[in-house]
């Protein structure tokens, strides 16, 4: 609808007309009293499709600012029509029924007052309220309610009727019979019970008559180790004179070796000086079998002497630096004595 020339959300109730800026009701622009309004109808103009009516006041006031009347404009006259009848029902009444009711104000004998037309309005509407929340109570225990009867019955048959009931019927006996499922599933549990029982005894055997011996102590191997710090080493060890068959030794003049060291007296045997040393032939799985062997060796160069200086040639050689005489001291007494 528009007052004026802008459009509105209006909202009717049975004291009031409001009017707000949008359908979210955030911004109210006015409120207006319905106490001594009326409807008018007024004419559409000529450019306008709109279906338009009017509110006045009665007493010649201004409704609305400085406007004796407002008007408000509807799309259709299906709206105009629905807004007419709700403002009858808040009782705003149009202006040409109001004449009609003076005319015959002295045939009706109830009284048409809008403030108790008003009144009643909002008595209608709590009641319709209330009988809407009492309605949905009614639907939320009525479930509750057919549950609770249902289990008081049920206990008052089982303690007063059950036993009776049962002592009359024909065979009792039969109350007590096993089911042939249950008669099944007892089976089972049974086999299955002296099946595990006999499991466990035969484990309970096999562990009883199972002997373990306890783990032998370690190998003492400390004389492999006293040996082979004893032993000469690979090196000083005599080679095998054992050769293959099939193949003479090999046959070699004296090569000149290296001066010998002086040996001094009472020195052990396994500090005699190394072997002249000689081609070695192709072992044989047989030839030695010493685990402590080594190896053979590949043999080493034999130093050789330089010639001499054939006397008459001048040495080379520059003269050897005079040597500083030697002092020997009375030695000191060491901080340890």
């Amino acid at each position: 609808m528009k007052g004026g020339s802008k459009e509105y959300w209006f909202v009717l109730t049975a004291e009031s007309l409001s009017w707000y800026k949008d359908e979210e009701e955030k911004e109210k622009k006015y409120m207006l009293p319905l106490d001594n309004l009326k409807i008018r109808d007024v004419e559409k103009g000529f450019m306008s499709n709109k279906h338009v009516f009017a509110i006045f006041n009665t007493e010649q006031r201004n409704v609305y600012k400085d406007l004796r009347q407002i008007e408000l404009a509807c799309d259709s006259q299906e709206d105009v029509d629905s807004w007419k009848a709700s403002f009858l029902r808040a009782g705003v009444y149009p202006e040409k029924d109001q004449a009609e009711n003076e005319d015959g104000a002295q045939e009706n004998t109830f009284s048409m007052d809008p403030q108790l037309e008003r009144q009643v309005e909002t008595i209608r509407n709590l009641v319709d309220s209330y009988v809407a929340i009492i309605n949905k109570s009614i639907r939320d225990l009525m479930p509750k309610t057919i549950m609770h009867l249902m289990i008081n019955n049920t206990k008052a048959f089982i303690h007063h009727e059950l036993l009776a009931y049962l002592y009359s019927s024909a065979d009792q006996s039969s109350l007590m019979e096993e089911s042939a499922d249950q008669a099944q599933r007892r089976d089972d549990m049974l086999r299955m019970y002296h099946a595990l029982k006999e499991a466990l005894n035969i484990i309970g055997d096999i562990s009883t008559s199972t002997v373990s011996t306890p783990v032998p102590p370690p190998v003492d191997d400390t004389w492999l180790q006293n040996t082979s710090s004893h032993s000469p080493t690979p090196q000083r060890r005599p080679m095998s004179s054992v050769h293959p068959p099939g193949r003479p030794p090999a046959v070699r003049g004296p090569t000149p070796g290296p001066p010998l060291m002086p040996v001094p007296v009472g020195a052990a045997a396994s500090f005699s000086a190394p072997p002249i040393p000689s081609r070695p032939g192709p072992q044989s799985m047989f030839a030695n079998n010493d685990p402590f062997s080594a190896p053979p060796q590949i043999p080493s160069r034999p130093v050789r002497i330089p010639p001499g200086i054939p006397p008459g040639v001048p040495s080379r050689r520059p003269p050897a630096a005079p040597s500083r005489p030697t002092i020997i001291r009375p030695a000191e007494p060491s901080l340890l004595d």
